[in-house]
């Protein structure tokens, strides 16, 4: 028998691979990646459970069995989301050298998760019925990292909390407008960041010579406040 032939029949009479069993979690995630990857390259309409049961590979049972439904598939996918997010927000907040950096590594890392996501994120959020079930632990997120940077705010610069509240809140809004910016000019991450972070302490700086409270003097970003000598 001449040798392709030959090979060519080992090959035909050798087994497939069996296809490795994937742990509950890793098939989960492995589903929401194929949705993620369709979503943003054909858009929602395109999916469904049984095209996705093809893109993945699997049975449109088996996706059932992870996810009762489309938009529960879609709601976690949008929480997966958000969450990666915030992790990535938590491990810049941690590396900070002082509030600076603080502001610096957030809002890059925020704009730069927009420009990579978000024609996924916005597709997702414009599903009523996944953004509703979503909203209200978004809106806890956003408040408490609120909070946190009123603390730094006020810790900084020596500003009421009032004042530093309104300042966070539009300076949050501000990031997120940075980031929406970004598809329709032609600036990279990095120009982006510059030009909000600028924004955002020169706003800050401004507000702290006209509000700082009287015991505290607007310090620079990074250093501690340092008291105001009394008077005799």
């Amino acid at each position: 028998m001449p040798a392709p032939i030959a090979q060519s029949k080992a090959r035909a009479a050798a087994p497939a691979p069996r296809r490795r069993r994937l742990a509950p979690q890793e098939r989960a995630a492995q589903i929401l990646d194929f949705a993620a990857r369709l979503i943003i390259e054909e858009g929602l309409t395109e999916l469904s459970m049984e095209r996705l049961g093809r893109e993945a590979g699997i049975s449109k049972a088996l996706i059932y069995n992870y996810f009762p439904n489309r938009n529960d598939l879609l709601r976690a996918l949008l929480e997966r989301e958000m969450e990666v997010l915030r992790e990535r927000q938590v491990a810049q907040t941690r590396a900070a050298a002082d509030f600076r950096d603080l502001v610096l590594r957030t809002t890059r890392t925020y704009v730069a998760q927009v420009k990579e996501r978000g024609a996924l994120l916005q597709r997702l959020w414009a599903e009523p019925a996944v953004a509703r079930l979503v909203a209200e632990q978004n809106v806890r997120k956003r408040e408490e990292a609120l909070r946190f940077m009123v603390a730094q705010v006020v810790k900084t610069y020596g500003l009421p909390r009032d004042v530093a509240v309104s300042a966070v809140d539009m300076g949050m809004a501000m990031t997120e407008a940075a980031a929406q910016h970004l598809p329709a000019s032609r600036n990279d991450v990095d120009f982006a960041t510059h030009v909000c972070v600028s924004l955002l302490m020169g706003g800050l700086e401004a507000l702290a010579r006209e509000h700082a409270q009287p015991a505290l003097r607007p310090a620079a970003p990074g250093r501690p406040a340092r008291r105001r000598p009394s008077r005799a």
